[in-house]
């Protein structure tokens, strides 16, 4: 079956669309614990480049796990499968000149370079928040972590399953020391010494 797939390439390139755009796309890929700021610092994020006219979605792990990936659980295959389609589709996004947020805890180092393989060199942003697991614990904004800890939820990252620090990333936030600005800040400045944007 495989070999009768044949990718039809269009008329308009992805540096066509940059082109158009007035900017480049690529992927900001957010890892980190639960509680750490993934959702609230790349919905921050969109919406300061939004407002700078500059074509951005935010891919986010609970949005995409109800529909997308919604069959899927949390077993350590299943969030292989869950970042395997969301790299697929932030592929997609990126080749569409959108410049895209992932905003997903993957806590596995190997699920991460999956996704990181996917994109050309230097069109894969990982940014890692750094937070204690206290921290984390303490924000404990959709009440996880007490679920959790009385056992309500398995394979849960930081309890029950572990989180593995990326070894390289291109951005560090220590958001337990950061505001949600510090951190867009950033992350902005990075992007534009890249010139993703101007």
């Amino acid at each position: 079956m495989k070999n009768n797939i044949k990718p039809h390439k269009g008329k308009v390139s992805r540096e066509d669309r940059w082109k158009h755009n007035e900017h480049r796309s690529s992927l900001i890929w957010i890892t980190g614990l639960p509680g750490s700021g993934k959702s609230t610092i790349a919905h921050e994020l969109e919406y300061w480049l939004f407002q700078k006219d500059v074509r951005t979605f935010v891919l986010d792990g609970d949005n995409v796990r109800q529909g997308l990936c919604r069959d899927l659980g949390f077993s350590a295959s299943d969030r292989r499968e869950n970042l395997r389609r969301v790299g697929e589709v932030a592929r997609l996004f990126v080749d569409a000149g959108i410049l895209t947020i992932a905003a997903f805890a993957s806590p596995y180092r190997a699920d991460r370079l999956m996704v990181r393989q996917l994109f050309d060199e230097g069109n894969f942003i990982e940014v890692y928040l750094k937070c204690s697991l206290s921290v984390c614990e303490s924000r404990d904004p959709k009440g996880l972590y007490g679920k959790a800890r009385r056992g309500e939820i398995q394979n849960f990252t930081g309890v029950s399953d572990p989180y593995e620090p990326p070894d390289n990333p291109e951005i560090i936030l220590e958001t337990d020391k950061l505001s949600v600005e510090e951190s867009v800040n950033i992350i902005i400045r990075f992007i534009k010494d890249r010139a993703l944007i101007r």
